[in-house]
């Protein structure tokens, strides 16, 4: 560029050498033109200048504000924390897939010194706890250094419970709700209902128990037997994670599987309930790690949309077919 420029202002000195009006306006013009180019090419280099400096002070603004915790989560030792919020199942926070992701990343975290499961939560499925008391016990045998720790706020019950249960230690406030080891299916009965106005139900089915629990007919003595024994093995299984993971802990007390709720403070007595602390209390002094990493999954508008989606036609399905819910740790 700086090559043609020169060029060009050799070409109009030699033209202005020459005499005539004609030659000196060709050589304004010339002159004039080529001012233009200069200080369109500095200008030009300005603004690219600029813009390069505003992009960077932008950048700078952003980081800036994480600076110190990028920071620490880097370069300092933490502990990592997992809310599991909510009723327990496949399409809400607490599910086991958004709960296990989380208990991963945090256990494969460098920097991790122990996990803190912060529970708030009735219960639910006894599926997706399971899926997650399970997964709790091979991350810890995976990762024998790292310890875990439930930390109950408002309420851990039932399927709740199934879940903290697996921890090394558990932790909750006097005032938390602990407990309700127990097993329910509950539903209504609309024969008598629908006699009255007149409705006639009309199920056909193939085998003798498929309508099993049909809510618009009379219920069978077998059927309400079989349904006790589902509830009672499932409520065995659940005893029997809790006695794993408690052991000698647990006091022998008539009511601790009655499907009872208990205060915090009566949750220790019980054995069903280590200590009472919060979770800044257990990674500050039983941790010893007080920064605190939180590895809940959050999910986009669009996840819950297409999984609450999916969980409306599983549910259209189960509805259509009268299992309803199924058995729930609630």
């Amino acid at each position: 560029m700086e090559k043609d420029e020169q060029k060009l202002h050799d070409k109009v000195e030699k033209m202005s050498q020459k005499d005539g009006w004609e030659q000196n306006l060709i050589k304004d013009l010339a002159l004039s033109s080529l001012k233009e180019k200069r200080s369109a090419r500095r200008w030009g280099i300005f603004f690219k200048f600029a813009f390069l400096a505003y992009l960077i002070g932008v950048l700078v603004a952003i980081v800036s504000p994480l600076d110190k915790d990028a920071l620490e989560s880097v370069t300092k030792e933490h502990t990592a924390l997992i809310d599991v919020e909510g009723v327990i199942s496949a399409d809400s926070k607490a599910s086991a897939d958004d709960v296990v992701t989380a208990l991963r990343d945090a256990f494969e975290d460098k920097k991790t010194k122990g996990v803190i499961l912060r529970m708030n939560t009735p219960g639910g499925s006894p599926v997706q706890s399971g899926y997650i008391n399970d997964e709790i016990y091979r991350l810890k045998k995976k990762y024998p250094d790292i310890k875990v720790y439930a930390v109950i706020s408002d309420v851990c019950a039932s399927g709740g419970y199934y879940i903290a249960a697996a921890a090394d230690e558990i932790y909750a406030d006097k005032g938390s709700m602990v407990g309700s080891i127990g097993v329910l299916m509950n539903g209504f009965g609309f024969e008598n209902a629908i006699n009255k106005v007149g409705i006639t139900r009309r199920l056909y089915t193939a085998g003798d128990h498929k309508g099993f629990l049909d809510p618009f007919s009379p219920p069978k003595e077998e059927d309400i037997e079989h349904a006790k024994s589902m509830l009672k093995n499932i409520h065995q299984q659940f005893i029997n994670v809790v006695k794993k993971g408690r052991g000698d802990k647990l006091k022998d007390d008539p009511l601790l599987f009655s499907g009872y709720v208990w205060t915090g403070e009566q949750a220790v007595k019980l054995g069903l309930v280590d200590k009472l602390g919060s979770s800044s209390y257990v990674a500050r002094e039983v941790i010893g790690a007080e920064h605190i990493k939180d590895f809940t999954v959050t999910e986009s508008f669009m996840d819950r949309f297409a999984k609450k989606m999916g969980a409306s036609m599983a549910a259209k399905i189960a509805e259509i077919s009268g299992l309803g819910a199924g058995p729930q740790l609630r």
